[in-house]
């Protein structure tokens, strides 16, 4: 909540009459690049129902994990045989 609070007034100035840097072009992107990467959380709460695929969700994301093991695991296996 706090980097959406430093994202609004960026967002707001353009609005009020002036003009984006090419710093606050870059905040702003940085600022959405970070919201993207939560989107898929936040949509579990604003969702209706959304509380009832928190047990997909963490089955996805334990998934995932799992293959990312095994995905290291291959790699030291193969550093091991050298």
């Amino acid at each position: 909540m706090a980097q959406i609070r430093d994202l609004m007034p960026l967002l707001m100035k353009q609005r009020n009459g002036y003009h984006w840097t090419h710093d606050d072009r870059q905040h702003i992107r940085e600022h959405l690049r970070q919201l993207a990467r939560i989107s898929p959380y936040i949509v579990l709460f604003v969702a209706p129902g959304g509380l009832f695929l928190l047990p997909i969700m963490a089955w996805w994301l334990d998934r995932r994990r799992l293959k990312r093991n095994a995905g290291a695991q291959h790699a030291r296996d193969e550093s091991n045989r050298k």
